[in-house]
Formats: structure tokens, sequence, C-alpha cells
């Protein structure tokens, strides 16, 4: 699905009213008819149900003002406060208004804060509270008398319907612009807005619905974006061909580089994940004084042992890795694999000297730190970086603070600077292309803040990669199974206590599941 920035909508609309011909006071009657119809649908069945709307002086208020009077014509109580002087409120808000106006539709409007107060002193009861003070346009902290709305409504048991976008959040990045209004529910139009699916912002829309105001297809199916939401339905269109006379060489043969001593589990999930995503064959890679171990744990992955030092894979260990490579079609690198210094050398000089498609994860990610020249020059190689905050501030310079800010320009400007696959992990997972296409991804839960769920996407991406996928497509998929075979446990652990293990497990029956579900 289509992922659209504030500008990016502005224009949508702009082609709509000026060239298709359909004017915005048409575009606002629908988009407000579709949020009242969303409130009456989950609401109605209160007793003498009662509405409070704050609307701003723009847009998104005219949006109220037509909420407000669908609801009366539904046999609602509603009120309605406008925070802004009556002569301010232009254009097609004022049509609007006027036309609430005319139905008896009582506004108040309010100047400052103490006015609203007052205005709220006596409220009463409420079914529902509608958000309509600012939509996609915000680009300033909210301030003076709209920060005073949005305090009180956060404050309120009642549920709080967002008009478009929670007023508060930058539609754009998903920036919380001061404070925000926490929504139970965003009536969206048209198509979502990157702002509603990029934490924080996210973290307040509640339920996200599309509701369609009547953009035309000659309009919307030209809408060009880099921004691509990942659903089912986009999942399922990744799902690699199984053909039924396919054989182990068919599906794939990955390679994993991983482990050290104290960290073969990284190494094992790495590996088996491998397999359960669908190659036909994994050989890890190993020191080998941790060989016979990992061995013992896997047995369907072939090992591989190499020269260590003190438990990890050293420089000694280059020529070994390079024949490894023949034959392969996919090399994973860095999990559990050690960060000391010739394991670092390892990691570079591997990268350079090798030419499979590549996903960089952990420890590995770790050796590129201060070192990206080295993939500067292989921007025609299948490369995949799977950093998460902790490990993007360290590639990057900034500080998590910075990068959890601004995600989406972070994520994309590496990836596009470097010409690499990155997928930015966390809540709403990126992956970026190195052409600066970005899918967000809407799988997962907090279940998988647990160790070693990295591992079993390093292992899971490298896998698809080795059946055939592009690096980006192996990274989208990846990121979604993953998170999708955490959603499939949740009705059975929750959030909290899921292994990595369990995951790891389930990624066969998630990717059937996906199949079937076409």
């Amino acid at each position: 699905m289509k992922v659209l920035t504030a500008v990016q909508m502005q224009a949508v609309d702009r082609q709509t009213i000026d060239e298709i011909g359909i004017p915005g006071v048409v575009l606002m009657e629908n988009a407000g008819r579709g949020v009242a119809e969303e409130i009456v649908q989950r609401f109605a069945s209160a007793a003498s149900p009662r509405a409070l709307i704050m609307a701003g002086k723009g847009n998104n208020g005219g949006d109220g003002y037509v909420i407000a009077r669908h609801l009366l014509d539904y046999g609602w109580t509603v009120h309605v406060l406008a925070l802004a002087e009556r002569d301010a409120i232009k254009g097609d808000a004022a049509v609007h208004l006027r036309a609430l106006e005319n139905c008896k539709g009582q506004v108040a409007f309010i100047a400052d804060s103490e006015a609203l107060m007052e205005a709220l002193f006596d409220v009463g009861d409420l079914t529902v509270l509608v958000d309509a003070l600012f939509g996609t346009g915000l680009t300033k902290p909210v301030k003076g008398v709209n920060l005073k709305a949005i305090e009180w409504l956060n404050q309120q048991s009642s549920p709080v319907v967002a008009v478009d976008i929670p007023s508060g959040i930058d539609a754009s990045t998903g920036r919380v612009m001061g404070t925000a209004v926490n929504a139970t529910l965003t009536v969206s139009f048209a198509f979502p807005k990157v702002g509603q699916v990029s934490y924080p912002g996210a973290g307040l829309v509640g339920e996200l619905v599309i509701t369609d105001i009547s953009i035309p297809t000659q309009v919307s199916g030209q809408v060009s974006t880099d921004y691509l939401l990942v659903d089912a339905d986009e999942a399922r269109r990744l799902l690699p061909v199984r053909n039924s006379d396919g054989h182990k060489g068919t599906f794939g043969h990955l390679l994993v580089v991983a482990g050290s001593t104290g960290k073969c589990g990284a190494a094992v999930m790495a590996a088996e994940s491998g397999l359960r995503a669908g190659a036909g064959l994994v050989t890890l890679a190993c020191p080998q004084s941790v060989q016979p171990g990992i061995a013992s744990r896997l047995t369907e992955v072939m090992t591989a042992p190499l020269s260590d030092f003190r438990g990890e894979a050293n420089l000694n260990a280059l020529g070994h890795l390079l024949s490894l490579t023949e034959g392969k079609q996919a090399l994973a690198v860095g999990p559990g694999l050690g960060l000391g210094k010739e394991t670092g050398d390892l990691v570079r000089h591997l990268i350079e000297d090798s030419e499979l498609p590549i996903v960089v994860d952990a420890d590995a990610l770790a050796a590129l730190c201060g070192h990206l020249n080295i993939i500067e020059g292989q921007l025609d190689r299948q490369m995949v970086l799977t950093p998460h905050p902790g490990e993007m501030a360290r590639l990057t310079g900034l500080s998590v603070t910075e990068i959890q800010a601004d995600r989406f320009r972070v994520a994309r400007d590496f990836a596009m600077q470097n010409g690499v696959v990155l997928v930015l992990k966390g809540a709403r997972t990126l992956i970026v292309s190195p052409d600066g296409q970005v899918r967000i991804n809407t799988t997962g839960h907090a279940g998988l803040a647990s160790g070693g769920m990295g591992d079993v996407l390093t292992g899971l991406i490298g896998s698809l990669i080795a059946q055939g996928l592009t690096a980006f497509d192996a990274a989208t998929l990846g990121v979604y199974l993953h998170g999708f075979a955490a959603d499939r446990l949740q009705s059975s652990f929750g959030d909290a206590g899921l292994l990595a293990t369990d995951v790891m497990r389930e990624i066969p029956a998630a990717r059937q599941a996906l199949a079937k579900e076409a």
C-alpha cells in the first residue's frame, strides 16, 4: 500500500481540484462524512450519544464541521469548540461552518486557554471526542490554546477519534511536535501517511482506517512515492516459487559465518533459520575450537571449522572462507562472531574479496564502523545491513535519540550514500533500497525484544537471497515473515517470554499461512 508524505498528499489534493475539477469543498464533505460514518458505526449503540468536536481554524477544522453536521443528522447531541476567532476561518472550512450553523449546529469560538477551560468545565459525559485541530500540514510545535486542548483530550476516558492524523504529529516523519493527541481511532483520507505508520507517531494513532474521499483513479493510480506499507498482499507477492520438481540444489545454498566462544547460540540460530526459511542447503563456518559443540546441535546444517585465536575466527581463515563461497548463492556474516581485532580484519577482507550477495549483521556491523569505505566501491553488489538503533548510531556517529527522532531520513540517507539495502530494526522496521525506496513493515510486537531475534532474521534474509530473491525483496519478505511468525505466537506467549527459537520454528508455518491466504 502506498504511503504519502504531507507534501505528496497536498499535491494529490491540488491535482484533484485543479486538473480533475472536483472542488475542495466536495473533498472536505466526503472526508467529514467518512469520519462521521466510522464514528456512528462504532459508537452509536450508546444511549443518547454525545460528541465533542474540537476544531482548528484550517481545513482539519472544516472536516470537523462536516462531521458535526452529519452526526446531528444521525440524532447525536454535538458540541463544537472552534479554537479560533470566527473571522479567522476561511475558504472551504468557512463554507462548511456556515452549513453547520444553517443546520442549527452550535459552535463556540474559543480564543484562549482560559475560555477553553470555561467551555469544558461542565461538558458532562461524552460518547466520543473528535480531534479536528490540525491535519497533515503541521510543521511547528503545538502551543497556546491548542496545546491546552490536546492536554485536556489526553486526560479524558472517552474514546478520541483523530481526523486524518492525531494533532501534534508531523505527518511526514512521525515526530511529535511538542505534544500530540493519543487517539483511539484515526480516520485518514485516501492514503496512509508516513507519520501514521512510523514511530513515535504510530504509537498514538490507535486503530488506523483509510476512508475514500473520491480521489479519482487518474490521480491515485499515478501517485509516485518511495514509501510502501508492507502488508500481507505485498509480502505474498515476494514469496519464492517452489517448483514441484525442485531439489535441495534448486533452492539455494547459504553460507553462514558466525559464532565464537560464548556466542555459539547466535550461530546455531542463524544457520537453522536459513533452513527453516526454505534454503535447500546451509553451511555454517565457525571457529574450529567451537565447531564440535555447534555441529552436535545442528543435525541438518553442514559445518566448516575456521582458524581461530582465543575462540574467535582470525584472518588466517580468509582463504578457506573464500573457497567455501564457491557454489553458494548467498553469504550471511556476523551473528556471535566476536569483536576481536583479527575478527574485524577477517570480516572486512571477506566483504571486500567475496562476490556473493551478503547479509551483514551484529559483530560484522561493528567491524564496519569507521570503515564504510569498504562498501563504497561495491555499489553493484547485493548487500544487506541489518542494524538496530544502537548499531546504527555507531555506524553513523549519530545518537540513538537522533536516529529514532527521524528514522526515515537517517535510514534513507545511509542506504543511498553507501549503496546498500538497509534494515533499520525496531517497531515498524524500515527496509530501504540503495535508490531510496522505503518499505515499512507491519508485523511484529514487543515480544520480539529479546536476545537472538536478530540472528534468526539474518539467517532468514540470507536464505531468501539464496532462493533467488533480490536483496531488497529478501529483506522485505524476511522482516515481514519474522514479525508474522511472532504474531502467530502472540495468543500463546503474549508479548513477554517469547524466545528467538520459538520464532525460528514458527517460520515454515508462517510462510505456509501467508501463501495459503492468496
